[in-house]
């Protein structure tokens, strides 16, 4: 089974994140039968057996800790499901010329659950707009200089950890990993 996953604040190569090698190393040395970094922003496609994803991400995460330090959560996801998230084009009625950003956020699957939706930050940068399955899709403004940050406004929401990607990234990585 392709399986994705998600580091939060991992930039590859900076300090307490691993470089690309050692990236898709832990994972191979964890169990993977095939490992991908995906950009630099600790996103990973990965092989292995079904039930073996999680203990594959657990043992990998462990590794990345020995080696550089990391202590960052990581969120596991199906690429096929990733997939069918990307063909249901869930901002297909969002004006994109009108937001800075289309975004998707992984939240923990068992995370609590966020107040009804739409919900928007007090600032009004970020727009949530639907959540299944521990992923959480959204819009930001840029107001000012600043853009909005779906993850800090879902991690105060929710006072749990996630991780967000720009929509167009899961795009790209189904294209090419699906």
């Amino acid at each position: 089974m392709r399986f994705a996953v998600f580091l939060r604040n991992v930039n590859l190569g900076r300090p307490r994140s691993p470089s690309k090698l050692q990236f898709e190393q832990a994972f191979l040395d964890a169990g993977a039968t095939q490992a991908a970094s995906f950009l630099v922003n600790g996103t990973l496609v990965f092989d292995a057996p079904a039930a073996r994803g999680k203990a594959v991400v657990r043992a990998a995460t462990a590794r990345l800790h020995e080696a550089c330090g990391l202590v960052e959560p990581a969120f596991l996801r199906r690429v096929d499901e990733l997939a069918a998230l990307v063909a249901s084009d869930p901002f297909a009625a969002v004006d994109r010329a009108a937001v800075y950003e289309c975004c998707v956020t992984f939240t923990a699957t068992d995370a609590p659950d966020l107040p009804p939706l739409p919900l928007s930050s007090r600032r009004g940068d970020v727009r949530l707009l639907a959540a299944v399955g521990g992923n959480v899709l959204s819009v930001c403004y840029k107001l000012g200089n600043t853009p909005g940050s779906p993850n800090a406004f879902i991690e105060k929401t929710l006072g749990a950890n996630a991780s967000t990607r720009a929509w167009n990234t899961i795009v790209r990585l189904v294209a090419k990993h699906a």
